[in-house]
């Protein structure tokens, strides 16, 4: 599933696109994704001005008018493309927007675990999938002391806590993985062992392994592409994930990568350096 950089680069993709148009057509080509879709979506948007495009977690905000918001999230192998009009429909385009100077932007999902949902602007904090989410991860207030005042007391690993959206918002599997091999952090240790100093290299190895995946538009895996269509290529900087068996980047194990499995998930580490 696409993480925090992955919908952040789509974001600032769609932002180019459709900040400032007009929906002038709206085609919702199927009456549901992961959940059915709000009733009149389609009149909703047909005809709306498009405001700024936001992002919490891994979803993508687009404001409407001068009162709405459309909540879109990509799911698993959900894309969301824009670009000229003219192109035929793939198999799997369920919604499908024509902007006011022929920009076409499509959602594809064949998975169908994505969805879009509509609300009242200034309603998105209590939005269900929204409401009680942690901090963004690249704000300010994100830093060592909070993340120790979060991670208190909890006796549960560490991969496991700041995969908790209710702590942090927008890690996952990926980026978590990516993040403790910098830190130099077991994804095994007990998160309530995470203060002082380790808390904060943590907070800094979270913020660097984001910006640097932006930087590079995200990592492609399966359907993730850009918004422009184009793939990213921060897989080919993991110094972890997905690597098993292979060398350690700057570390002198003869082991290499090590893999575990967490909560049903794989997970990738350096045995010597992450303590």
């Amino acid at each position: 599933m696409p993480e925090l950089p992955e919908v952040e680069t789509v974001r600032r993709g769609l932002a180019l696109k459709m900040t400032g148009r007009r929906i002038v057509h709206a085609e919702l080509r199927r009456q549901d994704l992961r959940r059915p879709f709000p009733p009149m979506l389609a009149q909703r948007l047909t005809g709306a001005s498009i405001g700024a495009l936001g992002r919490r977690g891994k979803y993508i905000l687009i404001e409407l008018d001068a009162d709405g918001t459309l909540l879109l999230h990509l799911g698993m192998s959900g894309r969301i493309t824009a670009g000229p009009g003219g192109a035929p429909y793939e198999r799997h385009d369920h919604v499908v927007l024509t902007l006011d100077d022929g920009t076409v932007v499509r959602f594809n999902d064949a998975r169908r675990f994505g969805l879009l949902d509509y609300m009242r602007r200034g309603e998105e904090s209590a939005h269900p999938l929204l409401a009680g989410m942690g901090p963004e991860p690249l704000e300010p207030g994100f830093d060592g002391r909070y993340l120790a005042a979060k991670l208190a007391g909890k006796m549960t690993p560490i991969k496991a806590a700041l995969l908790d959206q209710k702590i942090v918002a927008g890690l996952g599997n990926i980026y978590v993985c990516e993040a403790l091999y910098r830190a130099g952090l077991s994804p095994s240790r007990l998160a309530a062992t995470v203060t002082g100093a380790r808390a904060g290299k943590l907070a800094g190895a979270i913020k660097a392994v984001l910006g640097d995946a932006i930087e590079a538009g995200g990592s492609s895996l399966r359907d993730y592409v850009q918004a422009d269509g184009e793939l990213g290529y921060f897989q080919h900087h993991w110094a972890v994930y997905g690597r098993e068996g292979e060398p350690c980047p700057g570390c002198a194990c003869a082991e290499g990568v090590h893999r575990i499995v967490q909560s049903g998930r794989s997970t990738f580490f350096c045995a010597k350096k992450q303590r």
